[in-house]
Formats: C-alpha cells, structure tokens, sequence
C-alpha cells in the first residue's frame, strides 16, 4: 500500500475518532474543533511516510501537539481581551471539561482537575481514548517504561485526591442541638385579663336602703 493509500484509509477509518479526542478537550467549541482536526490530518499528510501500521494513536500523539498550540494561542487571546478591558468576554470558559462532568460522579472529574494538565493527559488517554500501554506510548511519544510509570504515578495521584476529597466530605460539623422550649422573653406583655361577661339579673328583686328595690 503506498502511503497516500495508508493516509486515505487512516483518515476514513479514524476521522471521528479523531474528532472527539480535539472535542473533549476543547468543551466542544465547535469551529475550534474543526480547526484543530483540519491541523492535525494537514500534519499527518505531510508526516504521512511517517504513519505507522496502527495509525490512531499516532494520530492522537499529532493532535496533542496540535491542541497545546490552540490552547496557548486561546490563553494569549484571554490575556488580550485582559488588556483591552474586556473582562466580560475574558470571563468565557475556556478549561478543558469532560463532557461527563455534569453526570452522576462529577466529583471524580473534580479530583482530576486539580491533577497537573500531563496527569490528566495521561488518565484521559487511557479512560476516554481507551489505549494500552503501547498505544499510549506512541501517543506520548515516549517508552514503553516511560508511559507506564507515567500512568502509575497519575492514577496514585488522582486516588490520592479522591481520599482527600472524601475525608474533607465526612468530617463535616455536626448541628447545634435544638432547646426543647425557647426561654421565655423578659420583655414579652403580661397575659391579658378575661374579658368580663355580660352581667347577669336575678329573677328577684331585693329591697335597699333608699326603699327602692335591686336584683341580684
């Protein structure tokens, strides 16, 4: 197979896959997307001799390269709209998400964002792209060795920053206890009198003093 036919069967064959690696890590900014994966196919053809039998990894090793030249040109424009007194439109989310975070167990993608970005690189690459060590060295561009220990260290890490987080949920403070009854109030108004009722006749007049007569 010559090596335009290895790069057209690579391109057809790992295009999306391609795709969602740049997707994931730019927070699906559509046209950015777009951009970068055009980037990264316009590299693997001028690096097509270079392609190997098992492209995709490969193929993601060209598009970390690709992405860390977007990301620093995002983080100039940032600084730009800084200096420009933009800060609304500065303020715009441009970290890297996983389009899970806002599932059930976002907590898990809370302990990997306080990872260093080469932990994180590493801990992707294998949970969201799946590789094996092999893989996962040529994507790096690194060893054998080298990747698996990087790996190693990442996930002691990440386990680290869980436990931490874990911890940090069950030690909170418990409530004060509820009085059973609220003092009562110095100043509160005494308790009114009962209303008088109506006064009542009795049915038999009782002679006074003056002669005249009273009931009772």
């Amino acid at each position: 197979m010559s090596t335009d036919d290895a790069f057209a069967e690579a391109y057809r064959a790992h295009y999306w896959a391609v795709s969602r690696f740049v997707a994931r890590r730019l927070d699906g900014q559509a046209h950015e997307v777009e951009e970068v994966v055009a980037e990264v196919f316009s590299t693997a053809w001028r690096r097509r001799a270079e392609l190997p039998e098992t492209p995709l990894p490969w193929l993601y090793g060209v598009a970390r390269n690709c992405l860390a030249n977007t990301v620093r040109g995002l983080g100039r424009y940032r600084r730009l709209l800084h200096r420009l007194g933009n800060h609304e439109a500065a303020r715009r989310d441009l970290t890297v998400q996983s389009p899970d975070a806002e599932r059930p167990g976002s907590w898990v993608h809370e302990a990997l964002a306080r990872l260093s970005p080469a932990d994180q690189e590493v801990l992707r690459l294998t949970a969201w792209e799946e590789l094996g060590i092999d893989e996962l060295a040529v994507a790096l561009g690194c060893g054998r060795s080298a990747a698996a220990m990087r790996l190693h260290r990442a996930r002691g890490r990440l386990r680290t920053q869980i436990e931490r987080m874990r911890q940090k949920g069950t030690t909170r403070p418990e409530a004060p206890p509820r009085s059973e009854s609220p003092p009562p109030r110095s100043d509160a108004p005494p308790p009114r009198a009962p209303s008088p009722g109506p006064t009542r006749l009795s049915p038999h007049p009782v002679p006074t003093r003056a002669g005249g007569r009273r009931h009772v």
